[in-house]
Order: structure tokens, then C-alpha cells, then sequence
């Protein structure tokens, strides 16, 4: 396994890649107390300054616990292709309309009675502060080749074809 720390806009890039085909994280509140809350979260949207968006209740604990203490921390994990994405970052709660309609997507009206004119909807966004990664450079397929090559002839893998970093936006 290689290491590459990755700034600015390659840092953004890896970011975007990993947490939008990842889609989904464990959404963590109230660092500082234990057990962590965590829970299941959709992102939206990674966007171009790196910045990750989810829609939530307003009337959620997640939304209160922020509104407590702004740190998070967002555990990605895309097994099948053996990549994987922490964030540490500062959420941001969004109640305005326009944010709302930048955001919204229909899939969320599972959770939202009136759709996006629930009184309830919010948008969070999560600025990162410090990023780690995990990810294969050639991909899953040939991982577990030599993986597969290493048990069969009693050999260790080098994990060569991995790299973790840090992520700097």
C-alpha cells in the first residue's frame, strides 16, 4: 500500500470520486461523548469546493446534536471496490427555500410528507477538515487476484496496487 497525500483540487477530486460512489455513510454526531451517535445517511451531492450536502429533519436528533456541537465525522465504504472515505468536517444547517430547491431530490420525499415544502426539510452541509482515504488502484478484480495469487502459492501480498492519503481541500 502506497501512500499519496492529496491536496486542493486532487484532494477534492478523490474526495468527490470516493464518497459519491460510496453514496451512502455513517453520519456521526457528538464526537466528544460515547457511545458516538451514528447513523445512515444519503449524501446528495459532493460539490466542487468539496463540500458534501445531505437533506435531513429538521426535528431529527442528528439536526440537534448539530446545532450543539457543529463536528462530525462521515465513514464511507464502497466494499466492492474496495474503497474507502473518512471526513472529519464542520456541518452547516440550511432552512432557506433556495438551498432547499438547489438540494432536493424527489427520492427524498419518502421521508417528507409535503415533499420539499415540508416545514421540516433541512439541508446539511459538511465542510471537511481532515480526510483520509483507502482505495485500489487497479480495482477490485485485480486485488483480489493477487490476493487469491498469494494464498495459492503461500506468498504474502504486497498490497502494491493500493493508496492511502490524507485529503487537504
Amino acid at each position: 500500500m502506497s501512500t499519496e497525500n492529496l491536496t486542493h483540487l486532487e484532494a477534492i477530486k478523490k474526495i468527490k470520486e470516493l464518497s459519491e460512489s460510496a453514496k451512502i455513510c455513517m453520519f456521526c454526531t457528538e464526537l466528544n461523548k460515547l457511545p458516538i451517535n451514528s447513523r445512515p445517511m444519503t449524501l446528495q451531492e459532493t460539490d466542487n469546493e468539496g463540500n458534501l450536502w445531505f437533506i435531513s429533519s429538521d426535528t431529527s436528533n442528528k439536526n440537534f446534536e448539530i446545532k450543539e456541537d457543529r463536528k462530525v465525522q462521515l465513514f464511507f465504504m464502497n466494499n466492492s471496490d474496495y474503497q474507502y472515505l473518512s471526513i472529519y468536517g464542520e456541518a452547516t444547517i440550511y432552512k432557506d427555500k433556495t438551498t432547499i430547491e438547489d438540494k432536493w431530490s424527489p427520492m427524498a420525499k419518502a421521508w417528507f410528507e409535503d415533499g420539499k415544502d415540508d416545514p421540516t426539510v433541512s439541508i446539511i452541509r459538511v465542510e471537511p477538515k481532515e480526510t483520509y482515504y483507502w482505495d485500489t488502484k487497479a480495482g477490485k478484480l485485480v486485488s483480489l487476484f493477487n490476493f487469491v495469487a498469494a494464498a495459492v502459492t503461500g506468498n504474502t501480498t504486497d498490497n502494491s496496487d493500493g493508496v492511502e492519503g490524507t485529503a487537504t481541500v
